[in-house]
C-alpha cells in the first residue's frame, strides 16, 4: 500500500499565497506547508512509498521533492495532471490509477489533520473503499455529505444535500483496496468522461452505483480543516500547531 496525496488545484480563493504556489504549499505553522503535514502523517503511519498528482505550480513541488524525502524518509512519486487548472478532481484522481492499483491510503492536499486519522483508516480496513467521515461536526452546504445504509454501505456522497439528511462530511481522506483499483479507475472514467467537473467523489459514488464496496470510518472528535480559503487557513494555523 502507498500513500497518496491529491494536490494538483490552484485554490485561487487562497490568493496570494497561491499566486506562485500550490495549495498544498501553503505555510500552517512556521515553515510547516500542508503537504508537511500530510507527508509526516502518512510516514509516521508506515507508508513510505507516496505518490502526489500535481498540476497547478507543480515546479514548485518539484523543488522540494527531495528535501520532502529526505525529511520525512519518503520516496515520492509525481503524477502530472496536465488540465489541473480546466478539470477537476476525478481526472487527478483517474490520472494516478497505476499507482493506487497496489493499494493506498488517499489524502487530499488541502486538509489539514492529525495523523490519528490515517490510524483510523487503517485500523479499519476491511471494506474494499474506506472513507474517513467527521459524523460529529455541524454541517452546512459547502461539506461533502454523505449518506450510508442500514448495512453500513454508502449509498450517497455530494455536497448538494440537506445537511439535516447527511451522517456526516467526508474529510478527504480514504484506503483504497488494491482489490477494487481497476473497477474504481473505470468508474473514475466515466465521471470525468461525462462531466470533466465533477469530483472523485462522483466517481466513488458511480462505484457504489455499481455495486462496489464503499463504507465508513468515523474519526471521533478530532480537530481538522479543509482549506479552501483565508478563513480557513487561519482555522489551519490555529490547529496545526497541536499536532
Amino acid at each position: 500500500m502507498i500513500g497518496l496525496v491529491l494536490a494538483a488545484g490552484a485554490g485561487r480563493r487562497l490568493r496570494p499565497y497561491t499566486d506562485t504556489l500550490p495549495k498544498a504549499l501553503v505555510p500552517v505553522d512556521g515553515d510547516t506547508t500542508i503537504m508537511d503535514i500530510s507527508l509526516r502523517n502518512l510516514a509516521a503511519a508506515g507508508l513510505t512509498d507516496v505518490t502526489i498528482v500535481v498540476g497547478y505550480r507543480a515546479e514548485a513541488v518539484e523543488k522540494r521533492q527531495a528535501g520532502f524525502e529526505e525529511k520525512y524518509g519518503v520516496r515520492i512519486s509525481l503524477v502530472h495532471n496536465d488540465k489541473a487548472e480546466e478539470w477537476n478532481n476525478a481526472y487527478s484522481l483517474w490520472l494516478a490509477r497505476d499507482h493506487f492499483a497496489q493499494g493506498a491510503l488517499m489524502v487530499n492536499g488541502d486538509t489539514v489533520h492529525p495523523v490519528s486519522v490515517e490510524q483510523t483508516l487503517l485500523a479499519g480496513r476491511g471494506p474494499s473503499i474506506l472513507l474517513a467521515i467527521d459524523n460529529l461536526k455541524k454541517l452546512a452546504d459547502e461539506e461533502m455529505k454523505t449518506v450510508f445504509n442500514a448495512d453500513g454501505q454508502l449509498t450517497k456522497i455530494t455536497k448538494l444535500m440537506e445537511p439535516a439528511d447527511a451522517f456526516g462530511e467526508y474529510i478527504g481522506a480514504n484506503i483504497i483496496e488494491a482489490s477494487a483499483a481497476a473497477d474504481l479507475a473505470d468508474a473514475l472514467k466515466t465521471t470525468w468522461e461525462r462531466d470533466p467537473n465533477l469530483y472523485y467523489e462522483d466517481g466513488f459514488q458511480e462505484y457504489a452505483n455499481r455495486g462496489g464496496e464503499v463504507r465508513a470510518a468515523t474519526i471521533g472528535q478530532v480537530d481538522w480543516v479543509e482549506v479552501d480559503n483565508h478563513d480557513d487557513l487561519a482555522k489551519a494555523r490555529d490547529i496545526a500547531c497541536r499536532y
